[in-house]
Order: C-alpha cells, then structure tokens, then sequence
C-alpha cells in the first residue's frame, strides 16, 4: 500500500500489574489506506481496545505504557508527539466512537454542548457557531427534532440515539480517520442495522477511513474493506474481506468464521454450533511460540518453539502459521 494514512509498525504495549507484565500488544504492523475501512478483529481481551488506545495515545500511565513501535498518522510519528500535539489530533484528525455511549457521554452537559465543546476546541469558533454545527450533526446522523434534542441530557435518549450522538461528535471535525471500537455492541439488532447503514453512508460524505473493531463477523463482512485478525496480542492473518472469509488460511481464522451461524447452511438439530476448543491463553504467561498452539487441531512440534512471522502468500493476504511457511 503506498501512502497509508495510518501505518503502525512493531507496536509494543505493556501493563504492570501485581501478577506480572501483561503484553496486550505484542508486536503487531497493520496499515489503513486513504477512505479505507479496515477491520480488526478477535476474541474479547486479544488486545483489540488496547490497539486503538495506543493510536490515541490514551493508555493510562502507570500501569500501561508503548514499551516500543512506531504509529505514523499523516507522516507524523504519533509516539513522538508531546501530549499538547496529541491533543490538536484527538477528536480533531483521529476520533473515536467508544462501547458504550451512555458511560461516554457525560450525563450533567446537554448532548449538544457536549458535541459543540469538540467544534469550538478544534475548529476555532465562537460558542454561537459551535452550538449551530452540533445541530446540524444531529440532523446529519439522522436524529429528529435536533434542536429540541440538542437540549436535553443522554438519560432523555434511547440507546440507539446516544450512539448516534457519539457518532455526531466523532464526526463534528470531519476527522481523517474514526476509530469505532465495537460501536454497536450495546444496542438490539434493529438498531445495530440502522447504526452501521448510517456509518457506511457517513464514511462516503466525509471522505473518512475507519478502524472498525469488533468480534462481529457479521459486521466485517458488511462494512469493511480488509480485515486483520487478533489473537493473544498479535495479528495473525490479514487479508481482503472477500478473500478472508472465502478461503481463511489461520486455523484459528478459520474456527471463527466456522462459529457464525448461517442461513444458506442451517444447523442439523442434533449438532450444535463449531466452536473454538479451549481458552485463549494468559497474556502474563505466553506459551514459545505459536500462541494459538494449545487450541490448535493441526499443531506440530515447530509451533511449539517457533513464533512464526507474518507469511506473504500474495494477493495481499498474509498469515501468521507454519503451515503455510
């Protein structure tokens, strides 16, 4: 890919805790392009969130730290910047859509102060201005009566509507790139439906790439472009969105697509769902090498001593196995 917005390369992010060092992040590169969506997915607790905090620069500090890794943003190195450079970027060229709106969302500020707060920090205007915009955003993700709306508190909002609020204020600065971690995972089906349809029609107006994150396969398969998928801190395997679910290559790529229920291919009713064997292992004690080795069906004696690295197999699609090395 030449010229990707985002590009991060051997990201490192540790936590101290009472039991050990924790590396929720453990070497992973992944790009996104120019009015790309790229989505990332995995397991709970495969380091996902912890992704998307190291690019915003909001892991707390102690216990968690970028131990190492480089994330360029616009040609910038954003593990460079001081913490008054981050703060022109955040909510301004990176925002982010967090889980879940209604613990986002500050429940004593109006929902339009609270998205005219970010348009006057970033956009130099006057409160008058500022104010005007958070309406028209409101209207922009749908919302009816946006004025009357503007006035009221996120406890007067359904969920589906503070979701929305989210995305209004993550849009407000017409940001380069959305991170959107699990954006509709608090909310009932109809509303994810309706939530994603807005994103998809959102990314063509402003011209904005995205880092969906989420274990939804669902949803990749409807809203991304490419996909990476996380395990145990890693990438594992990476590759078109077509491609990836038509041929997955990881074996543990391949035990989650084989878990999602489907319409054309309906379970017998004496058989229940394939699921993954096994835990994913603790990120205070991986095992040498492969860390996928302990769930594995097809794991040799190489997966036990070898880390493999990311394998190119072309066609832009890369996986992190022995079997294809």
């Amino acid at each position: 890919m030449t010229n990707p917005l985002l590009q991060i390369q051997d990201l490192n992010t540790y936590f101290e805790t009472d039991e050990g060092l924790v590396k929720a992040v453990n070497g992973i590169d992944f790009n996104i392009g120019r009015g790309e969506t790229l989505g990332l997915v995995g397991e709970s607790g495969c380091g996902k969130s912890v992704s998307a905090l190291s690019i915003m620069r909001l892991i707390p500090q102690p216990p968690g730290r970028i131990v190492k890794g480089r994330i360029f943003f616009d040609g910038h190195d954003l593990v460079k910047l001081t913490e008054a450079e981050m703060r022109r970027i955040r909510g301004n060229a990176i925002s982010m859509i967090f889980q879940e709106p209604m613990t986002s969302l500050n429940p004593v500020h109006r929902v339009g102060a609270q998205i005219a707060e970010a348009i006057k920090l970033h956009q130099n205007t006057d409160q008058a201005e500022a104010r005007r915009r958070a309406v028209e955003m409101l209207a922009k993700v749908g919302i009816p009566d946006p004025q009357r709306r503007a006035r009221e508190y996120p406890f007067q909002l359904s969920g589906g509507m503070r979701q929305r609020v989210m995305i209004a204020i993550a849009l407000s600065c017409n940001p380069k790139l959305i991170i959107a971690d699990e954006p509709s995972t608090a909310l009932d089906v109809t509303i994810q439906a309706q939530i994603l349809d807005l994103m998809k029609e959102l990314q063509k107006d402003f011209r904005a790439s995205i880092l969906l994150i989420t274990h939804d396969l669902g949803v990749v398969a409807e809203l991304v472009d490419r996909v990476a998928v996380m395990y145990a801190g890693r990438i594992v395997e990476t590759a078109d969105v077509a491609p990836l679910f038509a041929v997955p290559k990881h074996p543990y790529t391949q035990g989650l697509i084989a878990s999602v229920p489907r319409l054309d291919r309906p379970v017998p009713a004496d058989k229940l769902l394939k699921t993954i064997p096994g835990v994913v292992p603790s990120l205070l004690d991986l095992p040498p090498g492969c860390g996928f080795q302990n769930r594995c069906d097809r794991v040799f004696e190489r997966c036990r001593s070898q880390e493999p690295p990311l394998i190119d197999l072309g066609s832009n699609h890369w996986v992190r196995c022995w079997l294809h090395g």
